[in-house]
């Protein structure tokens, strides 16, 4: 997403463009570093905060419920840790809040032209990634479940609201259309099934019970039936918004899971309806000591077990961990960058090669290697968003963790590789390392900048 952001689109490869606009103004205000890339999603989370709250009063939540809200929605997991990271799911995540707020306001009496507030939060959900489509189901079927909202529906402010929204969403369709619609195949894809398997469904229920926090997901699922019984009579905090708006999404999620892996940061959207209708579950249950005592102990839980997680990560490596150190994707990129640099040059390369984005996005990112980076493979990712032109018809350095590659694959697309050595990254003198393979090749077989290397020895018959 950072490579991106040096090349401003209205979409990309993998999502819309919104994480590239968000990097993009974090680089401009404070600099090309990791603090520029994740700043505005950094603020986007604190913000969200905010809003949760808001959300809550809007929908009758006295003003500790609100305040608890918030506390809690930064307790799960996935916030309390995953708020740093400069993802799609951030600008998603925030916009999502954003248009309940805005939804929230219209139930409780205000102006109808808060629907077009509601559009255009919705439009640049969108923008930031596709799972907001589930919104405007989701939108239809509170308004479907109340006499009030049916008669919302017979009026012109939703329908304005959905076309604003698509209006925005549009720029987003064109450039898919002007782009053999890449995005569009790449992501509804996904939706394609083969075959019904529950192999993927208790993983995906085990991974938000740990993410969303075990306890707030217990009050989650009582906070749910309150607001669906809801529907039927008032209630002094209106959950049916939260959970209606949040089931379309939340079915898809469950029948991707019985055909294929569902990631575990997917359903971050609707966390904030999750804790809202869980504060109010919990406030509703016990008020014995016991009860207090233990929303206290999940809450303290959620903050010290991120606390402590981003303390380990902004530690400089140790062996502390050893072979089960989960922070080893972040180590050891600066010496990994230095010594694959030193490695060109004793092959007198030209040009370095990977096999992944994530590889060639993180050498890219330290720029400490004196020569062009591009990934050899998928190079429809990098249609206008590269500035990297090597001389192929010179020598070059293939560089990726040793399991993702072989010299055959490699040998689909050089007439000549050779395999010079391994580099490990990780913490010095630790027992598990990542380890990458390094392999000098020249003779290119195909056009490797416009076709990339084929997956399949059949894919080379074709070209």
């Amino acid at each position: 997403y950072r490579l991106w952001a040096e090349h401003l689109r209205f979409g990309y490869y993998d999502h819309p463009p919104m994480i590239a606009w968000w990097i993009r103004l974090g680089v401009t205000l404070v600099g090309d570093n990791p603090l520029g890339v994740r700043l505005a999603p950094v603020l986007a989370t604190g913000l969200a905060t905010c809003f949760v709250a808001a959300l809550a009063s809007t929908l009758g939540a006295s003003p500790s419920t609100a305040l608890r809200s918030a506390v809690w929605y930064n307790a799960t997991t996935t916030i309390g840790l995953g708020g740093i990271l400069a993802t799609p799911d951030a600008p998603a995540t925030f916009f999502w809040i954003v248009t309940l707020w805005c939804l929230a306001r219209i139930w409780a009496g205000r102006s109808p032209a808060w629907w077009l507030a509601a559009g255009l939060a919705a439009g640049l959900a969108l923008l930031s990634k596709y799972s907001a489509l589930f919104l405007a189901p989701g939108v239809l079927l509170w308004l479907s479940l109340t006499p009030d909202g049916r008669r919302m529906l017979r009026t012109f402010w939703p329908w304005a609201a959905a076309v604003l929204a698509l209006a925005i969403f549009g720029v987003n369709v064109a450039w898919n259309a002007d782009h053999h619609w890449i995005t569009f195949a790449k992501q509804f894809g996904r939706v394609a099934a083969s075959g019904l398997s529950s192999t993927y469904l208790p993983e995906l229920l085990i991974s938000q019970f740990l993410l969303i926090n075990p306890m707030i997901a217990i009050y989650a699922v009582r906070g749910v039936r309150l607001g669906w019984r809801g529907r039927a009579a008032p209630v002094s905090v209106h959950l049916l918004l939260l959970v209606a708006t949040s089931a379309p999404f939340v079915a898809y999620l469950l029948l991707h899971s019985l055909h294929d892996r569902v990631q575990g940061h997917w359903p971050v959207p609707v966390y904030a309806s999750l804790v809202i209708c869980a504060v109010v579950a919990a406030e509703q249950g016990s008020k014995t000591l016991a009860a207090r005592v233990l929303r206290g102990v999940a809450v303290a839980c959620g903050f010290g077990l991120s606390g402590l997680a981003l303390l380990y990560m902004a530690a400089p490596p140790s062996r502390s961990l050893d072979g089960l150190d989960p922070t080893l994707p972040l180590r050891g990129w600066r010496e990994l960058s230095r010594a694959i640099d030193q490695r060109r040059g004793e092959q007198q390369a030209a040009w370095i090669g990977t096999v992944s984005y994530g590889s060639l996005a993180q050498l890219s990112a330290e720029r400490r290697i004196a020569a062009p980076i591009i990934q050899i493979t998928e190079r429809r990712r990098y249609d206008g968003v590269t500035s990297a032109h090597p001389d192929l018809s010179r020598p070059g350095l293939i560089v990726d963790l040793a399991r993702r590659m072989t010299p055959e694959d490699l040998q689909r697309c050089f007439s000549r590789v050779t395999f010079v050595g391994l580099i490990e990254r990780g913490a010095p003198g630790a027992r598990k390392t990542a380890r990458y393979a390094t392999y000098r090749v020249s003779g290119p077989r195909v056009d490797v900048l416009r076709d990339g290397c084929p997956d399949d020895p059949a894919d080379l018959k074709t070209r």
